[in-house]
């Protein structure tokens, strides 16, 4: 597994990039089949250490973790424990996944922007465009998964919404988790 360990605004020394490379192979080991590569990043929040890993899997889908604590250990420590529950949660799906996928997942690429949020008092005059300001523009990739993929691809990265292209479909649907608890599935109908 390829590791890119980094830390922003942090000197990442030798011995933590060994504890990290070594903690966090055993944990993915135990769970996911082939994981192809894993981003670790340290940064400060105050007076915590702010721990964030992506791990990407050879199935194509995306676990995500991140905790925070007192110490840079610590911190990872506890992100590995949450991406090795993850993992665990999810194993028999992802072997299962992996079994009835022969390719990986492929994905199209969209637009993705960051819009201004104009919060108006009631004092200020209502503005003439209505128009959203447009902060910054990047590239998403739109995963090709089934429902139950896309759902636990969402339950994986902690994602509160998930955008993709349905493989049975070929239409653009989500997943989304509602204030109840439950996943929310929109699955949008051409009339016509």
């Amino acid at each position: 597994m390829k590791y890119q360990i980094s830390g922003k605004q942090i000197d990442i020394g030798d011995a933590l990039r060994t504890h990290v490379t070594d903690n966090l192979g055993a944990a993915i080991g135990k769970y996911a089949e082939r994981p192809t590569d894993a981003q670790v990043v340290f940064s400060r929040d105050r007076h915590e250490y702010v721990c964030e890993t992506v791990v990407h899997l050879s199935t194509g889908l995306t676990a995500q973790a991140r905790a925070h604590a007192t110490e840079i250990y610590a911190a990872f420590d506890l992100c590995c424990d949450k991406m090795e529950t993850q993992l665990r949660r999810y194993k028999r799906r992802l072997k299962n996944h992996h079994r009835q996928r022969q390719e990986p997942i492929e994905a199209i690429m969209a637009s993705a922007y960051v819009l201004e949020h104009r919060a108006h008092s009631t004092d200020e005059a209502e503005p003439d465009d209505l128009q959203p300001v447009i902060v910054a523009e990047m590239e998403a990739r739109v995963p090709s998964l089934s429902v139950g993929e896309a759902v636990m691809q969402m339950e994986l990265a902690g994602a509160p919404v998930l955008v993709f292209q349905n493989d049975s479909q070929d239409r653009i649907n989500v997943v989304y988790r509602r204030d109840d608890g439950n996943i929310g599935w929109i699955d949008p109908r051409q009339t016509g």
